[in-house]
């Protein structure tokens, strides 16, 4: 499969649609990030396990990253989020920028 057609169905995956701003977004990202395809086939399923406790995975609006946010104001919603978050990092190696102030990360990369 192409970059192209990757950086398609990973903008499918994650429910944007596929133009020349989101296509040229994505591909900002994936320079962006440490073997971001690696990753990115790792984010479907933490997408989907964020859904029950109100979080998310999208593409950032101020710098060119995936972002992994909370939109709860739960407590409970908000740990449960935090070890979903840290487990998954943890089990594919992937580093994390926690955004000061707010429940979000941004994924830099892939670490050893």
């Amino acid at each position: 499969m192409g970059l192209k057609a990757n950086i398609e169905n990973i903008l499918v995956q994650l429910k944007y649609p596929v133009n020349e701003a989101t296509t040229k977004q994505l591909e900002a990202v994936a320079k962006e990030t440490n073997d971001f395809f690696t990753i990115a086939n790792h984010l479907f399923n933490l997408r989907d396990s964020l859904v029950p406790v109100n979080g998310l995975v999208a593409l950032s609006n101020s710098v060119n990253r995936i972002k992994i946010k909370s939109l709860s104001n739960n407590e409970s919603e908000i740990k449960k989020f935090e070890e979903i978050v840290k487990k998954w990092a943890d089990k594919y190696k992937v580093a994390l920028q926690k955004v000061e102030g707010k429940n979000t990360y941004y994924i830099l990369g892939k670490h050893n």
